[in-house]
């Protein structure tokens, strides 16, 4: 199948925009009065998102969702209590299946099929924006037609495996025993089955899904995608991939025969247990970047800082969030202060920045991808405000083209250790672009109680210029340096709890 391909190459450092699909045009159906398909979103909500500074959006949850994940959804205990905690007056017509159970790769008729996808995407290219779509690489669900028809392609069990392990394996209508999809710390997801990348059948049929998904977009967020590494599928299913299992890469594989179709395609992984750089040699363009998030969310000022200073290479391929479909609202998980110095110390390093639907009100409320409907919000003024005056900054050339350091923040004085909760970013601009603008600093207190700092100035920046000129594009103040001062003891900083500086630097 020949690849479409729309608004040419990603930036450097794309920010790119989570949307819960079912439910946002649900929430605009309701809005204009009627029913909406993909191909009917309002015009304006198209230029909102790409006026704010993204360059894509995710449309999370397209695909079909069949009969059985929609009734397992229902009546999984578990999940009545996910849902009840979510939607306190949720309903059964709300319950409608996982996104992540997919019967078909095929736009749901619910969403205006195929020809809707279509039309969205070409209108989303006159905003400048790209699409990225899910691909589920590990399983799919237990309905799906290759099940029935080419049982081949998944791992299979036997009576023994069904009656020994329940909650790993189902018996299907026509009496084969399959292994439904899993990682190797939880028990199988009851609506899936697993593939079988160790035989060609599995490897072949999910190379044509991939192929079939990525002529309908201009990039792919591939879910899970470390469970299908060749050692992590025989940790998991030892003994049961068949004879002679194939070792190979089907990422390798897979990545370059689509690259080789649309040089333009981009390959986001979801990805977890330290394998990230891993999922980048087999070719990603991009990989979860959890360890910050975590560390970040538990306060871990120095490991931060320790794991910022990791390999140049590493740091530009990785997909920065503090939030998403899977994680806790960054309002709840992190406070509503907390999650704001979060998003600067994440958003303004390089690499791939994941924003999610809801983000940029400050929504608190986790919403099972199982639901359709989710409650009304109110917006947090405070964290809307921030968003308001970080987005345009970031959307600044230099966070494309400049190169990124980390600093030094040292004590503002003997006996002061506040600095230690201190962040602080460099970046210079390219010298083939002529700008006025010498470097950006970055500042931002991790912590809740103020703090002070120097941070020495690089030579390279200060040039020949006797002073500089630092205009907070944050806050609209002007300070003005002495070189001298600037290079040794650095730039003097204080900071309110949780408080970022977002200096513009210019020579003078």
């Amino acid at each position: 199948m020949q690849i479409q391909t729309t608004p040419g190459p990603w930036p450097k450092n794309p920010a790119v925009y989570e949307i819960n699909t079912r439910i946002w045009l649900a929430e605009l159906s309701k809005r204009t009065g009627k029913m909406l398909s993909l191909d009917q979103v309002p015009d304006e909500e198209l230029e909102r998102i790409a006026q704010q500074g993204f360059h894509g959006v995710w449309l999370m949850g397209v695909w079909t969702t069949g009969t059985e994940a929609i009734a397992i959804a229902r009546t999984q205990t578990d999940l009545q209590e996910e849902y009840q905690r979510a939607l306190p007056d949720v309903a059964p017509e709300d319950i409608i299946g996982s996104p992540y159970a997919i019967t078909t790769y095929r736009v749901s008729p619910l969403l205006g099929g195929p020809p809707a996808l279509v039309n969205l995407r070409q209108r989303l290219a006159k905003h400048g924006l790209r699409l990225i779509l899910d691909f589920v690489c590990n399983h799919t669900s237990r309905d799906h037609k290759l099940v029935y028809e080419h049982p081949e392609v998944f791992v299979s069990g036997t009576p023994a495996d069904l009656e020994r392990e329940p909650r790993n394996y189902f018996k299907t209508s026509t009496g084969v025993i399959l292994a439904h999809g899993r990682d190797p710390y939880f028990p199988g997801w009851s609506d899936t089955a697993q593939i079988n990348y160790a035989q060609r059948p599995g490897r072949e049929a999910m190379k044509g899904k991939l192929e079939y998904i990525a002529s309908q977009c201009d990039g792919v967020r591939c879910d899970m995608a470390m469970l299908i590494l060749p050692e992590i599928l025989e940790r998991v299913w030892d003994g049961r991939l068949g004879p002679e299992p194939n070792r190979a890469s089907f990422w390798k594989e897979a990545i370059a025969d689509t690259l080789a179709l649309n040089p333009n395609f981009l390959f986001l992984a979801e990805s977890y247990w330290g394998l990230e750089w891993k999922l980048q040699q087999e070719g990603f363009h991009f990989t979860y970047d959890k360890t910050l998030y975590d560390r970040l969310r538990e306060h871990d000022f120095r490991n931060v800082r320790q794991h910022l200073h990791a390999d140049k290479v590493f740091q530009e391929h990785c997909a920065r969030f503090i939030e998403n479909h899977d994680e806790p609202r960054a309002a709840t998980a992190f406070g509503a202060a907390r999650s704001r110095s979060a998003a600067v110390a994440t958003f303004f390093c390089p690499g791939f920045k994941l924003l999610h639907e809801g983000q940029l009100q400050g929504w608190r409320v986790k919403i099972p991808v199982q639901l359709g409907r989710r409650p009304q919000e109110k917006e947090d003024v405070e964290i809307a405000l921030f968003y308001d005056k970080i987005l345009p900054v970031l959307s600044d050339p230099i966070f494309q083209d400049g190169t990124f350091s980390i600093c030094d923040v040292n004590s503002s004085g003997w006996g002061d250790a506040s600095n230690d909760s201190l962040l602080a970013y460099l970046w210079e601009p390219p010298a083939s672009r002529a700008t006025r603008c010498t470097a950006f600093l970055v500042a931002v207190n991790l912590g809740d109680n103020r703090a002070f700092g120097r941070v020495p100035i690089p030579a390279r920046v200060l040039g020949d210029c006797k002073q500089l000129v630092f205009n907070d594009r944050y806050d609209g103040k002007r300070y003005e340096r002495e070189a001298e001062e600037l290079k040794w003891p650095g730039l003097y900083v204080a900071l309110e709890g949780h408080s970022p500086h977002l200096f513009e630097i210019s020579g003078k």
